[in-house]
């Protein structure tokens, strides 16, 4: 069974970075797209950010664009999410999920597998 774990979230003030971490395991990962994804209360999931299977094309959500970096780690199975200049707005647990081809997507329903989620807080 397929297996992401995230890590690196936390309580951070505004205008502060933090880095996030998904490990994945039980498949071939560098076959696959892999995308990062939000949902703070009372909202829907919304699209984060995405990288192709062997790292060449990413693409971003306007509201993160030119703060967020997301990066792979082929070797060691894992993605990852720099996010800087961080806005109290960026609060929500962030989730990691895989891709089902090896091209990066916005779309929500061409992932298929998720991780349990990670809290990141943004205090004002």
């Amino acid at each position: 069974q397929v297996q992401l774990v995230e890590s690196g979230g936390g309580l951070v003030q505004a205008g502060g970075s933090l880095r996030l971490s998904c490990a994945a395991s039980r498949f071939s990962f560098s076959n696959y797209a892999m995308g990062w994804f939000r949902q703070a209360p009372g909202k829907e999931r919304e699209f984060v950010a995405a990288i192709s299977s062997r790292g060449g094309q990413t693409i971003y959500a306007e509201s993160v664009k030119g703060r967020f970096t997301i990066s792979r780690d082929n070797a060691k199975n894992t993605v990852y999410l720099q996010m800087n200049s961080l806005k109290s707005e960026d609060t929500a647990v962030y989730y990691c999920a895989r891709g089902t081809t090896m091209y990066s997507t916005s779309r929500y329903s061409s992932y298929d597998y998720w991780g349990q989620g990670t809290q990141v807080t943004v205090s004002s």
